[in-house]
């Protein structure tokens, strides 16, 4: 008997952040001397240097405020919410909603959101991102199915990867 544990490409997740003060979304490429190179999430797909005192957010570590058990719902998991609610756009128009429709849109999607600590403009963010997510980075929300075994082997191969990696060495302050 075999058992099918599923998983969706929400891992991309952690390659996608939010730089302050920068429009869209950007794919991490990879780090250099000077900051980190992002790719913007559009058709233009331009090449950047993000600086290292940009503000820069991982969209896997983002979370939304709960008043529930749990503190914050990861971004991941309203992500999935919307999908299922509302397929592979949100119609509902960011810049001429009421501030009343945007709120209903989240209540929808994840009653328990805390009132008080996530603002109308994180709202905007959120159906922002997921349609921009959506339209450029659909195989975020394809679900696979695999083996428990090939689910665990790879697991372990990301678990030998992160301690193979060498540690930054720390310069003494003789």
């Amino acid at each position: 008997m075999s058992e099918k544990v599923e998983s969706t490409g929400m891992e991309l997740l952690k390659e996608i952040a939010n730089v302050s003060g920068k429009g869209g979304l950007f794919r991490i490429l990879k780090p250099s001397r000077a900051g980190v190179i992002v790719e913007s999430l559009d058709e233009k797909r331009e090449k950047t240097l993000i600086g290292p005192t940009a503000r820069v957010s991982v969209l896997k570590d983002v979370s939304i405020f709960t008043e529930g058990e749990q503190e914050s719902v990861p971004l991941e998991e309203v992500f999935t919410n919307i999908r299922e609610a509302h397929g592979e756009q949100v119609e509902l128009p960011v810049k001429t909603s009421s501030d009343k429709e945007l709120i209903e849109f989240l209540a929808k999607i994840l009653p328990d959101f805390d009132r008080s600590k996530v603002y109308v403009s994180d709202i905007k963010k959120i159906i922002t991102w997921y349609n921009l997510l959506s339209k450029y980075l659909p195989e975020l929300f394809v679900v696979s199915e695999k083996e428990p075994e090939a689910a665990a082997e790879e697991v372990k191969e990301e678990a030998e990867a992160a301690e193979k990696k060498p540690a930054k060495k720390e310069k003494s302050k003789a």
